[in-house]
């Protein structure tokens, strides 16, 4: 018996009869031999761990565009968050810890520069619409590497169906789902906080005396009521005190941070941007790398520029801008 067997085996008695066991996975789009060591969800999330994919997210903005400071959170460091709560409610329920691994790590590839700035821009621009948890799905299918991932069938609907929009097909990508709402909403207060946009006196009274006064003590609440509430259940939930205050912190962020507050203060320049790079490119195919010139000559052209202003990191789409609409010096030879 092979490592990854035995792995398989302890899977069968030690996780949950809800989790989602690596042996039974539905299996990638186009077969593979088995890992003798890893479990294939184990390799998913080795795969997307070392994508180029995931390494731009450290460069494209969570909330805050082109914060003045090293401290506020990017598009990685709320992917990790969001790891971090997935894997210890996961494990918590005796859930399959690997497959909410390798779902939490992906569920944000597809995002673009400027975070939901971006999203919009895109959405409006490209025929039928864009969003960032279908691009997220591209990336892995088809665009790292130039063919796509090979992901299982689970991982790619957990990435899929991460948002509320979503119905996903396992517990795992439930449990993602919810502790992507719990990381974005009290990381986003945390750096409200420090961006001097809130106050702590500012903070709705009664979901701050359910859920804590400080960050870790309402992630704390957060994760420990769904635990209680999900235990040996067939679904993951949190109680309805809970979600309720919950669901006040965000709107109430909706409100007072996620429209028209200083952290949106660039949103207006970064959109401009975007739309300008986009008509641009749509009119110069030609400029575009050799990657996606083959998408473009396959999918047509807005499809081929959709996916490489996506994929730009912030300053990346910064330095392409100044590049095709900024003048640069040239030498004057004496």
């Amino acid at each position: 018996m092979n490592l990854r067997e035995i792995t398989e085996e302890k899977e069968e008695m030690n996780l949950s009869q809800y989790a989602c066991k690596s042996k039974y996975s539905k299996g990638r789009m186009f077969p593979e031999d088995k890992c003798l060591v890893r479990t294939d969800f184990q390799r998913d999330r080795d795969r997307i761990l070392h994508s180029k994919a995931f390494r731009r997210l450290k460069h494209k903005t969570q909330v805050f565009i082109s914060p003045e400071g090293d401290h506020f959170r990017t598009r990685l460091t709320h992917t990790l968050e969001v790891s971090q709560i997935a894997r210890t409610i996961a494990r918590a329920l005796r859930l399959n810890e690997d497959l909410t691994e390798a779902i939490a790590l992906g569920h944000d590839l597809g995002h673009t520069p400027f975070g939901h700035t971006g999203e919009k821009v895109l959405n409006e621009l490209m025929p039928g619409g864009f969003r960032h948890e279908e691009q997220s799905l591209r990336i892995v299918d088809k665009l790292e590497q130039g063919r796509g991932l090979n992901l299982t069938f689970e991982v790619r609907d957990g990435i899929l169906n991460h948002t509320s929009r979503g119905n996903p097909a396992t517990l795992e990508a439930q449990v993602v789902r919810i502790s992507d709402w719990i990381a974005y909403i009290n990381h986003d207060i945390d750096d409200a906080l420090r961006a001097g946009i809130l106050k702590e006196e500012d903070l709705p009274r009664w979901p701050i005396e359910i859920l804590g006064e400080k960050h870790r003590k309402r992630i704390d609440t957060m994760i420990k009521d769904i635990i209680i509430e999900s235990l040996d259940k067939p679904f993951i939930k949190m109680s309805e005190e809970v979600y309720k205050a919950t669901y006040t912190l965000r709107e109430f962020m909706f409100e007072r941070v996620y429209i028209g507050s200083k952290a949106k203060s660039q949103e207006e320049k970064a959109q401009r941007m975007l739309e300008l790079m986009y008509k641009y490119f749509v009119n110069n195919v030609e400029k575009l790398p050799d990657e996606y010139k083959k998408i473009v000559e396959k999918e047509g052209k807005e499809r081929g520029v959709c996916d490489y202003i996506a994929g730009m990191t912030d300053s990346f789409a910064i330095y392409k801008f100044r590049e095709i609409f900024l003048p640069s010096s040239w030498p004057i030879k004496s």
